[in-house]
């Protein structure tokens, strides 16, 4: 049965040691560095969620939540997303090489929206996320789940919404 939990002592290397495939290492960023990143929201306007995806007692994910991104977007002559602000989002989504092509990614999408649905930072109208355009794999997963590309980019990555 397809869990999440939080990252915390106890997981956090057993996370960070679930790796995809040499060839989708170019669509997600490490899961040690997103964890990094996630706690380094602290003390800003931005929220991050860290959840390891288990199957059963057995980790075969990694998935991050974030809302409000858009206060990370410091950057000069560069506007983040419209669907970053006061917003929900769905930050990076892995499933280790081991176990994919099982549906777990689907299962977990699922239920982060859930976890969303909670409303942690108060309600939003929007859920947000992105992917490279040559990621077709993502494209489908994300459209079959009723998410639809909105036009913006975030950096070189087509941004799709979910009306919450």
């Amino acid at each position: 049965m397809i869990h999440l939990e939080k990252i915390d002592y106890r997981n956090v290397w057993d996370i960070v040691d679930l790796k995809v495939a040499r060839s989708q290492k170019e669509f997600v960023a490490g899961n040690g560095d997103s964890i990094i990143q996630a706690y380094a929201t602290i003390g800003t306007e931005c929220q991050a969620f860290p959840f390891g995806i288990y199957n059963d007692n057995k980790p075969v994910g990694f998935l991050m939540i974030g809302y409000n991104e858009a206060v990370l977007y410091d950057v000069e002559d560069f506007e983040p997303p419209e669907a970053l602000k006061n917003s929900y989002s769905i930050w990076r989504l892995m499933i280790d090489r081991r176990y994919q092509g099982r549906g777990y990614g689907k299962e977990a999408i699922g239920l982060a929206l859930d976890f969303i649905r909670t409303w942690p930072c108060g309600k939003a109208e929007y859920c947000e996320i992105s992917y490279e355009p040559e990621n077709e794999a993502a494209r489908k997963l994300y459209r079959s789940l009723g998410f639809k590309e909105n036009g913006e980019m975030d950096g070189d990555e087509i941004v799709a919404v979910l009306k919450l």
